[in-house]
C-alpha cells in the first residue's frame, strides 16, 4: 500500500489525506467530524473518485482512529464507512462511546 500523508487540521473538524504521485502532492480525500467533550462524532469519509479501490479509505479512517486512540479520545461513527470498519476491526470497538 502507498504512504499517506494525513493532515489533522481541527480548525476545520477534519482529517485529509494527501498521496505524494510523480513528484506532486494530491489530496485523496477525508474525514469530517465534529467535537463533544473528549468524543469525536465521525461523520464523512470521503475518498476522491480517481482513488477509490485502493484502500486508502482504510488507512485514513485507521490513521483517525488511532489518533483519537492517542488523544485519549472515544468516538461516535456517524458516517456508514466508519460504522463498517469499527465492526471488521473490533480493537477499535472500545473507542466507541457508549449510547445513554
Amino acid at each position: 500500500m502507498s504512504d499517506l500523508r494525513v493532515d489533522h487540521q481541527p480548525a476545520r473538524e477534519r482529517y485529509e489525506a494527501f498521496l505524494d504521485e510523480d513528484g506532486t502532492e494530491k489530496s485523496i480525500g477525508y474525514v469530517d467530524y465534529m467535537t463533544e467533550p473528549n468524543t469525536m462524532l465521525l461523520t464523512h469519509t470521503v475518498v476522491h473518485e480517481q482513488f477509490g479501490g485502493r484502500g486508502f479509505a482504510g488507512q485514513l479512517v485507521k490513521y483517525v482512529l488511532d489518533d483519537a486512540r492517542a488523544n485519549g479520545q472515544q468516538i461516535v461513527p456517524v458516517c456508514s464507512y466508519i460504522q463498517s470498519y469499527v465492526t471488521k476491526h473490533p480493537e477499535y470497538a472500545d473507542l466507541v462511546r457508549a449510547q445513554d
